[in-house]
This record gives structure tokens, C-alpha cells and sequence, in this order.
């Protein structure tokens, strides 16, 4: 499970300045449903250019919520030329910190209020630049060298958790691992000589296949069951159940059996735990 600090827990259960403003200056929606994070921020200027008033509506998880509860405290009385340059770290710093698989958050949360500025300044809005990587969630090779220089990522899993990139599919990993290391100067590596880096969803994906189709089956036939409760970097958290549980071998079972399975078939670096 990930961990929140108080602040992004009172922000979550107590969310500041939620609505919209309908008569607002500053209009920023970025996200999609379809991506499961949506975000539309609304601000008032007054005759001083000055924030007097912001507003959010958030679909997504409690990182979300509480990211965009933050962005309207931070930014209500200051002007706008001192908004513009709010950054998503300081939307994370002001939240007591961030998990890093939840980055993402406060990214959105920077990119409505360029869009909502942008909308008070009068100017156009920007079209797609660049050529799009990762067409799971929409993200440009231009969003990618942006998010590598801003926050001095180094690696694909890094660049999801800030952008959600290569968190799908999959397909788009050498591709994001070639930007990191043009950014980065490194000289590009092999393809065949590196393998292929799995993503938090891809791992828990993979992890519940082999439970269901490989290691379950087997369990069920001797009266026990296993059922995934966690998965915690390359910590596999699983509960026994049925003869299982009470089994005097069930710690053999767990890593002679399961650990090994799924060490074979997801990735050699899990370690599962029992969970009682």
C-alpha cells in the first residue's frame, strides 16, 4: 500500500474549493476519463491580477483530489505571473510529499493551470506537439524530454509514475528509453542486450495471471487457495487460504512453489510474503 502523509490525507477527505466557477477568467481541463484521471480547474482575476477565487473538479484517486484541493490553496492571493510558476514538485512539497507512483497527480495539476492561464491570457491553445510514444495515455516525445529535464528522471518507470507513459502496454518502453538517454547524453543501449523493464501495472498484471491460471489450480486441488493482497515494489503480498492456511507446510509452499513460479514466469526479483 502506498504511503500519505497527513496533509494529502486531510486534502483527500476534506477537499478544498471544490466546484467551478462560472463566470471564470482561467478555464484548464487536462486528462480523461478514459485515462482514469481528469481534472478541470476554474480561477477569478481580480482588476490587480491577482487569484481571488479557484475551483476544481477531479475525477481520480485520492493523489488527484488531494493535488488539486492543494493547487487552489496555493495559488488563491497570489497573481498570476507568480502562479506561472508553481511546478509540480511544489504542488508535492506543499502535500508533505508525494508517493513517486503518484506523481502523476501533481503533473496534472501543473498542466491545468498552464491550460488555465493560458485561457486568462487569451492565448490560443496549444496544439499536440510532437510525435505521440505512448498511445495508451497520449503522451509526446515533447511531454516525455519535459518531464526528464523538470524532475532529472532516469528511467521508464520513473517517466510513468510522473506521466503515466509506458504504463499500458508496453510497446513504447524502447522508444521512452531512447528519449531518456538522448536527454540524459548516454550512448543508446543495444536493444537486445536490455531487458524488457516491466511497469507496476504490467508486474501486478502478470502476478494475478500466474496466480489464476498457474499457481491457484494447483492449490485448489489439495483443498487451499491464495488470494493477492499487495504488491509493493518486488514485495508480493499473499494470503493462504483453505488447508493452505493451516498447512505446517505452508512457508515451503509459499517459496518453493509460489515464489518460484512466479520468479519464472513475471520476473526473478519477487519476493512473496504471507500476509496473516
Amino acid at each position: 500500500m502506498w504511503e500519505y502523509t497527513d496533509k494529502v490525507k486531510e486534502h483527500f477527505l476534506n477537499p478544498r474549493n471544490v466546484g467551478e466557477i462560472e463566470d471564470a477568467d482561467g478555464v484548464g481541463e487536462v486528462g480523461s476519463l478514459a485515462c482514469g484521471d481528469a481534472l478541470k480547474l476554474t480561477f477569478k482575476v481580480d482588476e490587480n491580477g491577482r487569484i481571488v477565487d479557484a475551483k476544481f473538479k477531479t475525477f481520480g484517486c485520492a493523489s488527484a483530489i488531494a493535488s488539486s484541493s492543494a493547487l487552489t490553496e496555493m495559488i488563491i492571493g497570489k497573481t498570476v505571473d507568480e502562479a506561472a510558476r508553481i511546478t509540480n514538485e511544489q504542488i508535492a512539497e506543499y502535500l508533505g510529499g508525494l508517493p513517486k507512483e503518484k506523481m502523476h497527480c501533481s503533473v496534472m495539476g501543473r498542466d491545468a493551470l498552464e491550460k488555465a492561464i493560458a485561457h486568462y491570457r487569451g492565448q490560443p491553445e496549444k496544439k499536440v506537439e510532437g510525435e505521440i510514444v505512448c498511445e495508451c495515455f497520449g503522451v509526446t516525445d515533447v511531454q516525455i524530454r519535459r518531464a526528464v529535464k523538470e524532475n532529472h528522471l532516469t528511467t521508464i518507470e520513473e517517466i510513468t509514475n510522473y506521466i503515466k507513459a509506458g504504463g499500458g502496454c508496453g510497446k513504447c518502453h524502447d522508444r521512452i528509453q531512447e528519449i531518456i538517454d538522448a536527454e540524459l547524453g548516454r550512448p543508446a543501449a543495444k536493444k537486445e542486450s536490455r531487458p524488457k523493464q516491466l511497469t507496476n501495472i504490467e508486474k501486478i498484471r502478470l502476478i494475478q495471471e500466474t496466480l489464476d491460471r498457474e499457481i491457484r489450480p494447483q492449490l485448489l486441488q489439495d483443498g487451499g487457495n491464495i488470494e493477492l493482497v499487495d504488491v509493493d515494489g518486488d514485495k508480493v503480498l499473499v494470503k493462504l487460504q483453505g488447508s493452505c492456511a493451516s498447512c505446517q507446510m505452508s512457508q515451503v509452499t509459499l517459496k518453493d512453489y509460489v515464489e518460484a513460479k512466479l520468479k519464472e514466469l513475471v520476473t526473478d526479483s519477487l519476493v512473496v510474503e504471507e500476509v496473516r
